[in-house]
């Protein structure tokens, strides 16, 4: 789906995904316990709740890349190709 963030600074805050109802809803990927991939996609928090999202484990874990790519792009100045080359 894509992230959450504050346009005007360029900060991430959270992954957007689907619940199974298709409802959208942002999470905070530093909560994340475990994701597994049963027929649905099961994500448990660290605090043992667990949610299922449309999105396959494989999709949750490249939101989840992105999103601290662009953390570390923001905190350190890097651009994502640049990041990708050190």
């Amino acid at each position: 789906m894509g992230f959450d963030f504050d346009s005007n600074r360029g900060d991430v805050y959270m992954i957007k995904l689907l619940a199974l109802d298709g409802r959208s809803f942002f999470l905070n990927p530093d909560l994340i316990y475990r994701i597994e991939a049963t027929p649905d996609t099961v994500i448990t928090l660290t605090d043992g709740k667990t949610l299922i999202v449309r999105e396959t484990a494989s999709a949750v874990v490249e939101l989840i890349i992105a999103y601290r790519r662009k953390i570390y792009q923001h905190n350190w100045g890097l651009d994502c190709e640049q990041a990708e080359k050190e």
